[in-house]
C-alpha cells in the first residue's frame, strides 16, 4: 500500500503500448461492489478467494500490465501464478517512506482510518514483515524511488 503500484503500472503500460488492469478495480467491476463491501459481506477468506479467482482470469490476458492489491501476493499460490504469467516486480519501500506517503491518505484507506502516526508506522512495519517473504518471490525487486525508464527498459527486454 502506497508504493506506487498503480502509478507505475500505468506508466509502464503506456510506454510499451500495453493494457493496464488494476485487479481491485477489475474485481469491483465484475461484482458491482467495492472491495470494502466484499470484505464486509464475505469476510477476508471469501474476498481472498474472489481475488485468487480473478487473478487466475487476468493472468491469461496478453499484452497487459496488472497491478494487484498489496495482499494478493500473500495468499494461495498467487505469486506462482503471477511469476508463471509474466514479469513480476516488487516495488520495495522502507516503512518510513511508506509512512510519509500514507500519512496523508488515511481518510481514503479503510485499514488506516483512525490511526495516529505511531500506530500507522507500526501497522506498516508489521504488514511489511508479514508480507515481504511473499514479495521477495517476485522476479524483480526495485526500490520504489528508482523507477526510471532505463531500469524498466532493462527489466522488460
Amino acid at each position: 500500500m502506497g508504493c506506487g503500484k498503480t502509478t507505475t503500472g500505468k506508466r509502464i503500460a503506456k510506454k510499451y503500448g500495453l493494457d493496464f488492469i488494476d485487479l481491485d478495480h477489475y474485481i469491483e467491476n465484475r461484482y458491482f461492489k467495492t472491495i470494502p463491501q466484499l470484505f464486509e459481506e464475505k469476510g477476508e477468506d471469501g474476498f481472498r478467494q474472489i481475488e485468487h479467482n480473478m487473478l487466475i482470469e487476468v493472468s491469461e490476458f496478453e499484452n497487459a500490465v496488472i497491478s494487484t492489491g498489496g495482499g494478493a501476493a500473500c495468499f494461495f499460490d498467487n505469486m506462482d501464478i503471477m511469476n508463471k504469467s509474466g514479469e513480476t516486480i516488487y516495488l520495495k519501500a522502507s516503512p518510513e517512506n511508506l509512512f510519509k506517503y500514507l500519512k496523508t491518505a488515511t481518510q481514503n484507506r479503510p485499514l488506516l482510518q483512525g490511526k495516529n502516526d505511531e500506530e500507522l508506522l507500526q501497522f506498516i512495519k508489521e504488514g511489511l514483515e508479514k508480507r515481504e517473504p511473499f514479495y521477495m518471490k517476485a522476479k524483480h525487486i526495485m526500490d520504489y524511488m528508482d523507477m526510471s525508464d532505463v531500469l524498466f527498459d532493462q527489466l522488460l527486454k
